[in-house]
């Protein structure tokens, strides 16, 4: 049986789904992701481009460079964040999602902290 996970931003313009599980969930510690969150870290998990399909709020996405590699998207009318991705190389097939947006239960069979290097001195 295939496993769908409903998705949505905070005020549910944004809607999707993911056909597959998220892999590779990570918890990122690096500023960009601190900020883009407004939190300690950022909690994500990663799915081919092909398992994510928009059902609804399309036009309501916008997508910002948060560098030259790697482009971030997120709800206009909300401002949730939703994904990011890398613009180009090995993984740029793939999408990370914030798993906090997740609207299915889902529990991950691996996580890992990155960026452990750079924390925020509150957390």
């Amino acid at each position: 049986m295939t496993e769908v996970h409903q998705v949505s931003c905070l005020c549910t313009e944004v809607c999707y789904e993911l056909l597959l599980p998220p892999k590779a969930v990570s918890h990122c510690h690096c500023g960009q992701c601190r900020k883009s969150h407004g939190a300690a870290f950022a909690s994500y998990g990663s799915v081919p481009r092909s398992a994510l399909r928009i059902l609804r709020g399309a036009a309501s996405l916008k997508s910002y460079a948060s560098s030259q590699a790697v482009r971030r998207e997120f709800c206009t009318e909300c401002g949730s964040t939703l994904f990011w991705s890398r613009c180009e190389g090995e993984l740029f097939d793939w999408i990370s999602v914030a798993l906090g947006t997740l609207d299915t239960p889902f529990e991950p069979q691996k996580q890992r902290h990155v960026h452990v290097d750079s924390p925020i001195l509150w957390y």
